[in-house]
Protein backbone atom coordinates (compact mmCIF):
# COMPACT_ATOMS: atom_id res chain seq x y z
CA UNK A 1 0.00 0.00 0.00
CA UNK A 2 2.81 2.41 0.90
CA UNK A 3 4.51 1.83 -2.49
CA UNK A 4 1.19 2.44 -4.23
CA UNK A 5 0.80 5.81 -2.46
CA UNK A 6 4.36 6.81 -3.38
CA UNK A 7 3.69 6.01 -7.04
CA UNK A 8 0.51 8.08 -7.01
CA UNK A 9 2.34 11.06 -5.52
CA UNK A 10 5.15 10.76 -8.07
CA UNK A 11 2.68 10.74 -10.95
CA UNK A 12 0.77 13.70 -9.55
CA UNK A 13 3.78 15.92 -8.88
CA UNK A 14 5.28 15.24 -12.30
CA UNK A 15 2.51 17.46 -13.64
CA UNK A 16 3.70 20.47 -11.60
CA UNK A 17 7.45 19.83 -11.85
CA UNK A 18 9.32 18.37 -8.92
CA UNK A 19 9.88 20.98 -6.26
CA UNK A 20 13.21 22.76 -6.41
CA UNK A 21 14.47 26.22 -5.56
CA UNK A 22 14.99 27.09 -9.22
CA UNK A 23 11.25 26.80 -9.74
CA UNK A 24 10.86 30.02 -7.72
CA UNK A 25 13.49 32.03 -9.61
CA UNK A 26 10.79 34.24 -11.09
CA UNK A 27 9.67 35.43 -7.65
CA UNK A 28 11.27 38.07 -5.44
CA UNK A 29 8.62 38.13 -2.74
CA UNK A 30 5.70 36.09 -1.44
CA UNK A 31 3.53 37.94 1.08
CA UNK A 32 0.95 36.12 3.19
CA UNK A 33 -1.45 37.62 5.69
CA UNK A 34 -2.41 35.77 8.86
CA UNK A 35 -6.03 35.68 10.01
CA UNK A 36 -7.69 34.36 13.15
CA UNK A 37 -11.46 34.04 13.18
CA UNK A 38 -11.57 36.00 9.90
CA UNK A 39 -9.61 38.95 11.34
CA UNK A 40 -6.18 39.91 9.99
CA UNK A 41 -3.73 39.74 12.90
CA UNK A 42 -0.34 39.63 11.20
CA UNK A 43 1.85 38.57 8.29
CA UNK A 44 4.27 35.91 7.08
CA UNK A 45 6.47 37.17 4.24
CA UNK A 46 9.23 35.51 2.20
CA UNK A 47 11.98 37.34 0.30
CA UNK A 48 14.29 35.74 -2.29
CA UNK A 49 17.90 36.77 -2.93
CA UNK A 50 20.16 35.13 -5.50
CA UNK A 51 23.91 35.10 -6.11
CA UNK A 52 25.02 32.69 -8.81
CA UNK A 53 24.03 29.19 -7.71
CA UNK A 54 23.15 30.35 -4.18
CA UNK A 55 19.60 31.28 -3.18
CA UNK A 56 18.70 32.85 0.15
CA UNK A 57 15.08 32.76 1.33
CA UNK A 58 14.36 35.16 4.19
CA UNK A 59 11.20 34.83 6.24
CA UNK A 60 9.66 37.53 8.43
CA UNK A 61 6.60 36.83 10.55
CA UNK A 62 4.56 38.57 13.19
CA UNK A 63 1.10 38.21 14.65
CA UNK A 64 -0.73 39.18 17.80
CA UNK A 65 -3.91 37.85 19.41
CA UNK A 66 -5.88 40.20 21.64
CA UNK A 67 -8.81 39.71 23.98
CA UNK A 68 -10.65 42.77 25.26
CA UNK A 69 -7.72 44.95 24.11
CA UNK A 70 -5.24 42.83 26.08
CA UNK A 71 -2.56 40.87 24.21
CA UNK A 72 -2.82 37.17 25.10
CA UNK A 73 -0.53 35.72 22.44
CA UNK A 74 2.25 37.34 20.43
CA UNK A 75 4.81 35.88 18.05
CA UNK A 76 7.45 37.59 15.96
CA UNK A 77 10.65 36.44 14.34
CA UNK A 78 12.70 35.75 11.24
CA UNK A 79 14.31 32.86 9.43
CA UNK A 80 16.88 32.39 6.69
CA UNK A 81 17.27 29.36 4.42
CA UNK A 82 20.37 29.09 2.21
CA UNK A 83 20.43 26.80 -0.82
CA UNK A 84 23.31 25.82 -3.09
CA UNK A 85 21.63 24.88 -6.35
CA UNK A 86 18.69 22.82 -5.09
CA UNK A 87 20.26 21.70 -1.81
CA UNK A 88 19.55 23.25 1.58
CA UNK A 89 22.90 23.91 3.27
CA UNK A 90 21.82 25.97 6.27
CA UNK A 91 18.83 27.40 8.11
CA UNK A 92 18.59 29.64 11.11
CA UNK A 93 15.72 31.35 12.88
CA UNK A 94 14.99 33.40 15.97
CA UNK A 95 11.47 33.67 17.37
CA UNK A 96 10.04 35.49 20.37
CA UNK A 97 6.82 33.85 21.54
CA UNK A 98 5.22 35.64 24.47
CA UNK A 99 8.69 36.76 25.59
CA UNK A 100 10.01 33.19 25.32
CA UNK A 101 12.95 32.79 22.94
CA UNK A 102 12.92 29.93 20.45
CA UNK A 103 15.56 29.21 17.84
CA UNK A 104 16.96 26.89 15.19
CA UNK A 105 20.50 26.60 13.87
CA UNK A 106 20.80 23.98 11.15
CA UNK A 107 23.59 23.12 8.74
CA UNK A 108 24.35 20.37 6.26
CA UNK A 109 27.27 18.25 7.47
CA UNK A 110 30.55 18.20 5.55
CA UNK A 111 29.60 14.95 3.78
CA UNK A 112 26.29 16.39 2.62
CA UNK A 113 24.38 13.40 4.00
CA UNK A 114 22.57 14.77 7.06
CA UNK A 115 21.56 17.91 8.88
CA UNK A 116 23.04 18.94 12.21
CA UNK A 117 20.46 20.77 14.28
CA UNK A 118 20.68 22.87 17.42
CA UNK A 119 17.21 24.04 18.36
CA UNK A 120 15.17 25.12 21.35
CA UNK A 121 13.17 21.85 21.21
CA UNK A 122 15.62 19.47 19.54
CA UNK A 123 19.36 19.15 19.07
CA UNK A 124 20.82 16.30 17.05
CA UNK A 125 20.91 14.91 13.54
CA UNK A 126 18.27 14.64 10.86
CA UNK A 127 18.05 13.15 7.38
CA UNK A 128 18.74 15.57 4.54
CA UNK A 129 15.40 14.43 3.10
CA UNK A 130 13.60 16.64 5.63
CA UNK A 131 11.98 19.90 4.57
CA UNK A 132 11.84 23.11 6.60
CA UNK A 133 8.17 23.55 7.54
CA UNK A 134 7.59 26.87 5.78
CA UNK A 135 4.80 27.76 3.37
CA UNK A 136 6.76 29.20 0.42
CA UNK A 137 7.63 25.88 -1.25
CA UNK A 138 5.31 23.13 -2.43
CA UNK A 139 8.05 20.67 -1.54
CA UNK A 140 6.40 20.48 1.86
CA UNK A 141 3.68 18.47 0.13
CA UNK A 142 6.20 15.88 -1.07
CA UNK A 143 8.21 15.32 2.11
CA UNK A 144 7.68 12.50 4.60
CA UNK A 145 8.82 14.65 7.53
CA UNK A 146 9.44 18.30 8.33
CA UNK A 147 11.64 20.33 10.66
CA UNK A 148 9.92 23.02 12.69
CA UNK A 149 11.19 26.44 11.53
CA UNK A 150 10.67 27.75 15.06
CA UNK A 151 12.08 25.07 17.40
CA UNK A 152 13.90 22.47 15.27
CA UNK A 153 11.66 19.54 16.24
CA UNK A 154 11.09 16.84 13.61
CA UNK A 155 7.64 15.49 12.76
CA UNK A 156 6.68 12.77 10.32
CA UNK A 157 3.73 13.69 8.15
CA UNK A 158 1.10 12.28 5.83
CA UNK A 159 -0.13 14.31 2.84
CA UNK A 160 -3.48 13.44 1.29
CA UNK A 161 -4.90 14.89 -1.93
CA UNK A 162 -8.48 16.09 -1.32
CA UNK A 163 -9.82 17.67 -4.52
CA UNK A 164 -9.33 20.17 -7.31
CA UNK A 165 -10.99 23.41 -6.25
CA UNK A 166 -11.46 26.93 -7.57
CA UNK A 167 -11.10 29.41 -4.70
CA UNK A 168 -11.20 33.20 -4.49
CA UNK A 169 -8.66 35.13 -2.43
CA UNK A 170 -8.84 38.93 -2.20
CA UNK A 171 -11.05 39.03 -5.28
CA UNK A 172 -8.81 36.80 -7.44
CA UNK A 173 -9.73 33.29 -8.53
CA UNK A 174 -7.20 30.46 -8.31
CA UNK A 175 -7.40 26.95 -9.73
CA UNK A 176 -5.99 24.89 -6.91
CA UNK A 177 -5.28 21.42 -5.63
CA UNK A 178 -6.46 20.96 -2.06
CA UNK A 179 -4.37 18.78 0.30
CA UNK A 180 -4.58 17.65 3.90
CA UNK A 181 -1.30 17.49 5.87
CA UNK A 182 -1.42 15.58 9.16
CA UNK A 183 0.96 14.03 11.67
CA UNK A 184 1.84 10.39 11.15
CA UNK A 185 2.08 9.89 14.91
CA UNK A 186 -1.51 10.23 16.16
CA UNK A 187 -0.40 9.79 19.79
CA UNK A 188 1.07 13.29 19.87
CA UNK A 189 -0.71 15.85 22.07
CA UNK A 190 -3.28 17.90 20.16
CA UNK A 191 -1.20 21.06 20.38
CA UNK A 192 1.79 19.23 18.83
CA UNK A 193 -0.01 17.55 15.93
CA UNK A 194 0.21 18.70 12.33
CA UNK A 195 -3.30 19.24 10.96
CA UNK A 196 -3.41 21.62 8.00
CA UNK A 197 -5.53 22.13 4.91
CA UNK A 198 -3.38 23.49 2.08
CA UNK A 199 -4.37 24.91 -1.31
CA UNK A 200 -1.74 24.93 -4.08
CA UNK A 201 -2.16 27.18 -7.12
CA UNK A 202 -1.72 24.99 -10.20
CA UNK A 203 -0.48 27.87 -12.38
CA UNK A 204 2.39 29.06 -10.19
CA UNK A 205 2.84 26.05 -7.84
CA UNK A 206 2.64 28.55 -4.96
CA UNK A 207 0.72 27.74 -1.78
CA UNK A 208 -2.04 30.35 -1.68
CA UNK A 209 -3.96 29.28 1.41
CA UNK A 210 -3.43 27.30 4.61
CA UNK A 211 -6.03 26.73 7.33
CA UNK A 212 -6.07 25.01 10.71
CA UNK A 213 -7.91 25.09 14.04
CA UNK A 214 -6.19 25.85 17.33
CA UNK A 215 -7.91 28.13 19.81
CA UNK A 216 -9.85 29.53 16.88
CA UNK A 217 -9.92 29.32 13.10
CA UNK A 218 -6.56 30.27 11.56
CA UNK A 219 -5.76 31.08 7.96
CA UNK A 220 -2.61 32.01 6.07
CA UNK A 221 -3.50 33.40 2.65
CA UNK A 222 -1.63 34.94 -0.24
CA UNK A 223 -1.66 38.72 -0.26
CA UNK A 224 0.98 39.57 -2.86
CA UNK A 225 3.23 37.68 -5.26
CA UNK A 226 5.93 39.37 -7.27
Amino acid sequence: MKNFVVILLAVFFSSISLAHVGHYNKFDKIEMEILRNNEVIGYNNYFFERDGETTIVKNQYKFEVKLLSATIFKVQGYGEEIYLKDNLISFQSQTLQNKKRKYVNLKLDKNGKKFEIKGSSYSGEASEENIIGNWWSHKILQAESQISPISGSIKEQIVTFIAKENIIINGKEYKTDHFKLTSKDMSLPEDKKLNFDIWLDKKTSVIVKVTYKRMGDWEYRLKNLQ
